[in-house]
């Protein structure tokens, strides 16, 4: 193919890239596309225009901006349908796993003590593997106490998976407490499960 000169091929790439993507892409990788660097904010202009193309109704994915970059995925009232076909269950977490994830969410960086304090029982390091396996929660660093316990905080994948850009998109803690309390557990986690799907 020819180099791009026009807007219109420029804006065709980007969204064949996005297409075709396994993850989000971030302005900087968008900007590798080409031979000659368009700029990051021609590649922003044109992320809003494709995000418009493909706002509204008549489709089934929109283009999103998540922590670690911009992606097409479902929309969220069409993933009920996209799960009947899904082979394998989604992962179960149990109430002690999500109340640590909240915790961590909201109190970042925090110390396996820090989140026994909160929640008035102590932390099985099962529950810190199984979320450090998903990938939505890493050591960040050790706290300058004796012993240096390990501080935890949430990943860029925990942001991508829940379909926020920053930490500031989480919901108002009351908010998660009146789920813990009113809601059952299970709720909670297939809606964690059924994040939506990247295109």
């Amino acid at each position: 193919m020819e180099r791009p000169t026009t807007p219109e091929a420029y804006l065709r790439i980007v969204e064949a890239a996005l297409l075709a993507a396994s993850g989000p892409l971030s302005v900087g990788e968008l900007r590798r596309l080409f031979d000659d660097d368009p700029g990051a904010d021609l590649v922003r202009r044109l992320l809003d225009e494709l995000r418009a193309e493909w706002a509204g109704g008549a489709r089934g994915v929109e283009l999103v901006q998540l922590a670690s970059g911009w992606r097409f995925q479902t929309r969220p009232e069409f993933q009920v349908y996209l799960d009947r076909l899904k082979e394998e269950k989604p992962p179960r977490y149990s109430r002690a796993v999500m109340e640590t994830l909240a915790i961590i969410a909201y109190r970042q960086p925090v110390t396996r003590g820090d989140i026994e304090d909160i929640r008035g029982v102590a932390v099985s390091p099962n529950v810190l593997k199984t979320l450090e396996s998903r990938g939505w929660v890493d050591v960040v660093g050790h706290r300058d106490t004796p012993g240096r316990p390990a501080l935890f905080a949430t990943t860029r994948r925990f942001l991508d998976d829940m379909g926020l850009r920053s930490l500031t998109e989480l919901p108002a803690l009351t908010e998660i407490e009146r789920i813990m309390d009113l809601v059952d557990t299970s709720q909670i986690e297939s809606a964690a499960a059924a994040a939506p799907e990247e295109v």
